[in-house]
């Protein structure tokens, strides 16, 4: 009898083991996308824009000032003349994106991939960089006019970028 109740036991276990459990994933729709859009509003100031994606945007002014852009994506985005003061973009990804003269006043840039992409004459002062990838030659010419200290997390930005003494 203890033998069929653990053979039974045994077979019950086993078809347990192959019923097929829910996946749960996040959803897409919790990531607001802006693709290949010439946006009429370009006021984003202040804006909770976290892991938003931008491809093939063009936002040249737009203002993003004091915006929550941890984890934003910036595909192949024309930034050029925007306004990224005070923005906290830990973590976000720009890749072949044109921030050509933006003004990265006191931005937090900590740990963002910043591949492919120009800052010809942006404006660093007091930005945070820490731990960012960016191309060499985009650090060499950021680190000319590089200066100040991010008011946030109080490291130098001629530091964050690595440049030299």
């Amino acid at each position: 009898m203890t033998k069929l109740l653990i053979g039974l036991l045994g077979i019950f276990l086993s078809v347990l083991c192959w019923v097929p459990v829910p996946a749960h994933a996040a959803s897409s729709a919790a990531i607001r996308a802006f693709d290949d859009v010439a946006i009429a509003s370009k006021n984003f100031v202040g804006k909770n824009l976290q892991q938003a994606e931008f491809s093939d945007a063009k936002l040249s002014g737009a203002d993003f000032s004091g915006a929550d852009l941890r984890g934003v994506v910036f595909n192949g985005a024309v930034l050029s003349e925007a306004n990224f003061n005070g923005v906290n973009m830990t973590d976000g990804l720009a890749y072949v994106s044109d921030f050509t003269k933006a003004d990265f006043t006191n931005a937090i840039l900590n740990g963002a991939l910043l591949l492919k992409s120009t800052f010809r004459g942006a404006t660093v002062t007091g930005a945070d960089f820490s731990d960012a990838v960016l191309d060499k030659i985009q650090v060499v010419a950021l680190c000319k006019s590089a200066s100040g200290v991010n008011p946030v997390t109080g490291v130098a930005t001629r530091e964050s970028l690595g440049c030299a003494a």
